[in-house]
Formats: structure tokens, C-alpha cells, sequence
């Protein structure tokens, strides 16, 4: 009989190396919380492991107590690589303060890298990332004045610039699933994305390393169905029984059955956003949509599009998706972002921004924390912290129109709309459209260069990018041009001749005009 795979978390921590290369696949969901703990608790009490480079494709973390929060030690780390890191701001404020190495690299690149690494070729060849922060140029994924190792390289190839992602070997992955047969056969059935879990383990085990997975339960070898084993046994080494609140489906949810295909609900129970600037947003966001396009909603402002799409009845029209790998539905919001409510299709995170990066969205929303007058977007760093930049640059630059959604104003900002107007309670205290962006997450220059459609949309204003300037062309019913927007701004913009109100009816309390918008075009 063959030795069992099953051993405790604290086992599990006790066979992590110091100084190795550790990889998971998590992004706030898919987390494996049961090992990190057993983790942190042993280099609390012996020190050990140390020295770890960590890499993960995603932000983990709830803002609180999980995900990186347990690996925020002096000693424990000496390099993090990965797309976003604000979601453990203690483990960031390592990075910012320079005890740990940071290189932020773009969310669907690394899921695609480790492929590469799984296969001993030498790297990944990408587009993604020119003219960002990301390229040796500006940055070079660089965070702080201790990260020294050249993680990205600019190559010419076929007459054109590229961005080279050398691999390189990792020993241990900590990985999470739902159920494992006691050959190690692991299924995510109960995950509500497949993530990257199959590249991470063959990378991992064509190192040569160790492949441990966090799982709910353990059932009799041979009783699981071979298509929905999502990690083959042959690539794990060890399975550790995660406790039901260190197994928990999203940052918040213990476990919705819709995110996982286990059963569909009705899209009129799903929430509904409050009649409030982030639904102002989102509706005029919404008027871009187009039939039969394939969409991406991103996380803050954006994701309130999918609840107007359902409210309108219109998320039939078209197909939303999430750069975690579901197809259709209705991208769910807030902690439970990424996942979807009733998805058509699940597909491995790699896979999904491979289709990305190719073309395959038509128009994606993504969020607005800075931008400047030449049209570049800042999600990433702000005031010297680093946030991340998630998959922000895999799809912003990729996707075939883009779409900018945020408040005008930040820190306190008080709006409401009465009778079809907006009406400014209280002016926010921090302007986001500068004469120039603190770290260059989208360029518009290259938006420019390959003629790529781009709208910024905000509560009393919308901008276009016209011939390398910021243009507005629509102001919000009720706003003064100069007192309200100019005056709220590092720059003064172009103002278009065309100059329009954006439509009032946006701003009344029940819509319903949406379908009609979507059904003219």
C-alpha cells in the first residue's frame, strides 16, 4: 500500500526549506490558509523557513488578518513577485519601508510564466507592459530602491519591442483545492475559479520540488471523476485538511453554490446598487456596452456595471467575463470579486488571458485612481505605498475599446442627483486627474501608438483621449464647467466642440433606458 499523502499543517510547514522559491495561486480566493498559518506559527517560534522568495500571480489577502498578513515577519521573506499587493497592507508596508524585495509584474503574465517555467523554456515573450512601469525603460517592476534583479528585459524581435520574462526554477508550491482521492488526485469543484493550480504544480514538480494542497476533504482512491481532477496526483506530494473558516470560498463567503455552478438563481435576487454616485458611473458606463460583445468588468466603480446590466435587464445581450477564467453570468462585486454568479464557462486563469492578450475582449471597464493629461492611468502606487497592478495592464492594453470608471474627486466626496441633476454636497479633498500620474499603469501613448479607443468616465464629466490629449466631451447636468471640473483638476483639458450633457435620465432614481441604448447601436 502506498504512504499516505495526508499530513498536518504544522508537517506541512516543517518541510518548507529557507531561502526556497514558494509559488501558491491564490487571489484572495483559492488561498491555502490552513498552511500559511502553520507557517507563520513555526518561523514564530523557530525562525523558520526564512529568507523565502514568494510568487503568486494575485493580490491575496482580505485588507486584515489572511493571505500575505502571515508572512509579514522581519526574516521570513526576501522577495515578493507577483501583481498586487495591497490587499495585505502590512506585508506592503514591508516592501514600501525596503525590508523585503518587491517586483510587481502583471497578473495574467505571471500565470502565463509559469507554464513557461513548467516547460524549461527561458522565459515568456510579451507585449504587455511596454511603456509602463513594468518596462526597464521606466521601472522595470521594480517597487523599492532594494530590488535589484532584472525580472524584465526589452528585446527587439521580428522588427518590433517586446518585453522578455525570464523564468526561473521554484521548490514548493502551497496550493488549495476541494477534494483529493488518496492518490492526491485533487478537484476544485467547490472553487468558483480554476486558477492557475496545474501550471504551479508542474512548474513546481519539473524543478524539481515539493507540491503540497490544501483540501476540505479526502475521499477513497478512484472515486473521483478523472475530468474533474484538476491536479493530477502524480504532481502532488502532500495534502493538508484545511479547517471550514480557513477554507472559506471568497475573502467573505463561506460558500455560494452559484459561483461554483452547483446551482443558477435568479439575477433579480442578485443585490442592487443604491441610487449613489457609484451607480451614476456605472449607468453611463453601461451606455458603451455593445450587443454581443465580450466584456471585462474590473474591480472598485466598475464592477457595479454587471448589477445595472441585470437591473436593466440587459446582461443577456451581451457576455461578461472575469480574468480568473468565467465566461457569462454575471461578475459578482465587492470581497466576492472575480467570482460569478451563474458563469456558462470556467476556464484556467493562463487560458483566459491568453484569449485576453490576443483580442479577445471587446471592450473592458477598468478603474480610475489617477490619470493625467496625457491620458496615462495610475492604479498602482500611491504617496510611495505600492498597491499592484493586477491584471490591469493585460487587459487595458489588449482589450479593443477601454473604458476608465471612477469619482471625479477622491477622499469624502458627497453627491446625490434631484430631479435628473447632480447635485456636489461636498467636494472631494484630493484631486485624480494630475498634470501627471505617480506611476504609469496604462500608457496613453500607447494606446496612441496602436489606435486603441479609450473613454474616461466619472460622475459629473467624460473624457476621451484625442491626439495624445485628454478631451471632454460630455459634463453631467447641473455641473459648472469651470467650478466643477476645471477647477478640480492639475490641467486643463481639451474641451470638445462637440461638447454635450451627459443624459439626464441617468440621474433619475428608476432608469430603464438602457435596453433601448444598447438595442440602437
Amino acid at each position: 500500500m502506498a504512504k499516505s499523502k495526508l499530513i498536518t499543517p504544522e508537517e506541512a510547514a516543517a518541510l518548507i526549506p529557507d531561502g526556497v522559491t514558494l509559488a501558491s495561486a491564490g487571489v484572495g480566493i483559492a488561498w491555502p490558509e490552513e498552511i500559511a498559518i502553520a507557517m507563520r506559527d513555526r518561523f514564530l517560534a523557530t525562525g523558520q523557513p526564512r529568507q523565502l522568495t514568494f510568487v503568486n500571480s494575485g493580490g491575496l489577502g482580505n485588507v486584515k488578518d489572511r493571505g500575505l498578513q502571515h508572512f509579514a515577519h522581519d526574516g521570513m521573506v526576501k522577495a515578493w513577485i507577483g501583481s498586487h499587493i495591497g490587499n495585505s497592507p502590512t506585508f506592503a508596508k514591508m516592501v514600501t519601508d525596503n525590508k523585503i524585495e518587491g517586483y510587481c509584474l502583471p497578473q495574467g503574465t505571471i500565470a502565463q510564466l509559469y507554464r513557461e517555467i513548467a516547460a524549461h523554456r527561458p522565459g515568456l515573450v510579451s507585449k504587455v507592459g511596454l511603456k509602463t512601469f513594468v518596462d526597464p525603460r521606466l521601472e522595470g517592476g521594480r517597487l523599492n530602491t532594494i530590488s535589484h534583479d532584472e525580472r524584465v528585459k526589452l528585446i527587439q524581435f521580428e522588427g518590433g519591442e517586446y518585453l522578455f520574462y525570464p523564468a526561473f526554477p521554484i521548490q514548493v508550491a502551497i496550493l488549495r483545492g476541494s477534494v483529493a482521492d488518496e492518490n492526491g488526485n485533487v478537484t476544485v469543484d467547490r472553487e468558483g475559479v480554476f486558477m492557475e493550480v496545474l501550471a504551479v504544480a508542474q512548474a513546481v514538480k519539473n524543478s524539481g520540488g515539493i507540491v503540497i494542497v490544501q483540501v476540505e476533504r479526502v475521499v477513497k482512491a478512484g472515486t473521483l471523476h478523472p475530468k474533474s481532477v484538476k491536479i493530477p496526483g502524480v504532481l502532488v506530494d502532500h495534502l493538508v485538511i484545511g479547517k471550514p473558516e480557513n477554507h472559506i470560498q471568497t475573502m467573505t463567503t463561506y460558500y455560494e453554490p452559484a459561483f461554483s455552478g452547483e446551482v443558477k438563481i435568479p439575477t433579480g435576487s442578485m443585490p442592487r446598487l443604491p441610487f449613489d454616485v457609484r451607480c451614476f458611473v456605472a449607468r453611463r458606463c453601461a451606455m458603451e456596452l455593445i450587443p454581443g460583445a465580450i466584456v471585462n468588468v474590473g474591480i472598485g466603480m466598475p464592477d457595479g456595471i454587471p448589477s445595472v446590466a441585470a437591473e436593466e435587464g440587459v446582461a443577456d445581450m451581451m457576455t461578461l467575463t472575469t480574468e480568473l477564467g468565467n465566461i457569462g453570468g454575471v461578475p459578482a462585486t465587492g470581497p466576492d470579486f472575480a467570482h460569478a454568479y451563474n458563469p456558462e464557462a470556467t476556464v484556467e486563469h493562463p487560458s483566459q488571458f491568453a484569449w485576453y492578450e490576443g483580442g479577445g475582449l471587446d471592450i473592458a471597464f477598468l478603474g480610475l485612481a489617477q490619470a493625467d493629461q496625457h491620458g496615462n492611468v495610475n492604479v498602482s502606487k500611491f504617496k510611495g505605498r505600492a498597491m499592484g497592478c493586477g491584471g490591469f495592464i493585460n487587459i487595458t492594453q489588449n482589450a479593443k475599446k477601454v473604458v476608465f470608471a471612477g469619482t471625479f474627486t477622491a477622499g469624502g466626496l458627497k453627491v446625490m442627483a434631484e430631479g435628473g441633476k447632480l447635485v456636489i454636497i461636498e467636494e472631494g479633498s484630493g484631486q485624480k486627474l494630475l498634470d501627471e500620474v505617480e506611476q504609469v499603469t496604462f500608457s496613453g501613448a500607447y494606446a496612441i501608438e496602436t489606435k486603441q479607443p479609450v473613454l474616461f468616465i466619472t460622475e459629473r464629466a467624460v473624457f476621451t483621449l484625442e491626439e495624445g490629449q485628454m478631451t471632454l466631451i460630455e459634463i453631467a447636468p447641473g455641473i459648472d464647467l469651470e467650478k466643477d471640473i476645471i477647477g478640480q483638476m492639475g490641467f486643463r483639458p481639451r474641451i470638445s466642440p462637440n461638447l454635450k450633457l451627459m443624459p439626464a435620465e441617468i440621474f433619475q432614481p428608476k432608469w430603464g433606458g438602457l435596453r433601448r441604448i444598447l438595442e440602437a447601436k
